[in-house]
């Protein structure tokens, strides 16, 4: 009878040690698990901090009260964050993953959790500025392999702007997580384009986890026109295009614009509590010389001084929120580039720059382009400097050569916006087939 009781002790403590020490492990993969969210963030709070104050915070607010303080505020829920739409369609399937430093949840990147959820993720392909986007704009991406990871990185920005018969043949599935800000020159809907185009040739499955478009609320700009295609710009839509990447994806599917029309097999997973109009804070910088929400939304207007002799401030502290020159007239702002993450060689380097700080007009939303940057910087331009030096990179910015003859020539913001009315009206028309969004 004793030794009875004392078997059924023994099993009880053996029990209890058993629950204790599984206990002890959670609590120590917890601790873990923290410990790489608190490391991303510390990583992205140290390249991009301006953009890492409001990482926890990233909101949608309605239009009609963004601007009111005790208006109730909505947060989205990402195409990444649904995970119990998509985690078991992945499961024994080998995945590709397009990302960059903007694919996290939770703090998390989504390469990390889906190996941490034991998905087997083979390979990642790398777009523009690199897979944890400390590249230079317009820099080679090459080959290499996570550190983190041990995965092999594939770049998709150079030569191998689109994945091969050898980079798919061992992928069941890719998955497309990108932050978008909603301009057509901004290159990774072009890599969006070049991975359904991979995914239809090879019979292969596409999914894109979709985000909101921090540019989303407004469509604008010259619709580019096909002659002037080229990885700034594929498709016959505006500068800016009011949809989020899987919006866009429907529509080059609807409207046949990969090769031979194919069709890639596309699966969106949507965003819940979003609406174009409301206004999205990015929570990590999209990329190196875009820092700050003033910055993106300053974006549309201001990248086509990229094929001028005036600088946007790579190389300083506010890319694209500033504009200058050494031959401009002086200034209240000066600023003067030099060498920094995301701009290793800027325009006018070490050269002191007179110029414009348009941050403080940034607190009210951009609701179009604003042409008067361009005007104003022509005009303070003497005759004998040539404003747009780049004539080429700069009409397959603007998607036509039409915009910089009218500069060229003198015309005024709303004589050029008005040229740009029929094709807006146009593209509306299709763009409202794809929207997923009100």
């Amino acid at each position: 009878m004793k030794r009875s009781k004392f078997k059924r002790a023994d099993l009880q403590n053996q029990k209890y040690t058993k629950l204790l020490a599984s206990a002890v492990l959670l609590h120590i993969l917890l601790i873990a698990f923290g410990l790489l969210a608190y490391n991303q963030h510390y990583f992205y709070a140290t390249q991009f901090p301006t953009f890492h104050k409001n990482a926890l915070a990233a909101k949608a607010v309605p239009k009609n009260t963004e601007h009111n303080q005790s208006s109730a505020v909505t947060s989205p829920i990402l195409g990444i964050e649904r995970t119990s739409l998509y985690i078991d369609s992945l499961r024994n399937k080998r995945i590709a993953v397009v990302a960059n430093q903007t694919s996290m949840i939770n703090g998390v990147h989504l390469v990390d959790t889906l190996l941490a959820l034991q998905i087997n993720v083979i390979k990642v392909f790398a777009p523009e500025h690199g897979f944890r986007g400390d590249v230079d704009a317009g820099q080679h991406v090459n080959h290499s392999t996570d550190a983190k990871t041990g995965l092999p990185l594939i770049s998709l920005y150079g030569s191998n702007k689109k994945p091969s018969l050898d980079q798919m043949q061992d992928v069941d599935i890719v998955i497309y997580d990108i932050q978008d800000v909603g301009v057509r020159f901004y290159t990774y809907i072009s890599t969006l384009h070049y991975v359904m185009e991979a995914c239809a040739e090879n019979n292969k499955k596409l999914l894109v986890l979709d985000r909101p478009n921090p540019n989303g609320h407004y469509i604008d700009g010259p619709i580019l026109e096909p002659s002037y295609k080229s990885f700034v710009g594929m498709h016959p839509v505006p500068i800016v295009y009011g949809m989020t990447v899987g919006e866009y994806a429907q529509m080059i599917n609807g409207e046949g614009w990969l090769n031979n029309q194919m069709q890639c097999n596309l699966w969106v997973i949507s965003c819940l509590n979003y609406k174009h109009k409301y206004h999205y804070n990015l929570p990590i910088a999209p990329s190196p010389n875009l820092r700050t929400q003033a910055a993106v939304s300053l974006y549309p207007s201001l990248c086509l001084f990229e094929a001028t002799t005036v600088s946007v401030g790579r190389g300083t502290d506010h890319p694209f929120e500033v504009y200058g020159h050494p031959q401009f007239p002086q200034q209240d702002f000066q600023f003067m580039p030099i060498a920094t993450n995301g701009a290793s060689n800027p325009k006018h380097f070490n050269v002191l720059c007179q110029g414009f700080n348009l941050t403080p007009r940034t607190f009210k939303r951009a609701y179009q382009i604003d042409l008067s940057y361009l005007i104003r910087a022509k005009e303070l331009l003497t005759d004998s400097i040539k404003f747009i030096d780049q004539p080429s990179f700069f009409n397959r910015l603007a998607g036509t050569a039409s915009l910089a003859d009218q500069i060229e020539k003198g015309w005024s913001a709303k004589e050029i916006r008005s040229t740009w009315q029929p094709g807006l009206e146009g593209f509306a028309q299709i763009r409202s087939k794809y929207l997923l969004y009100d």
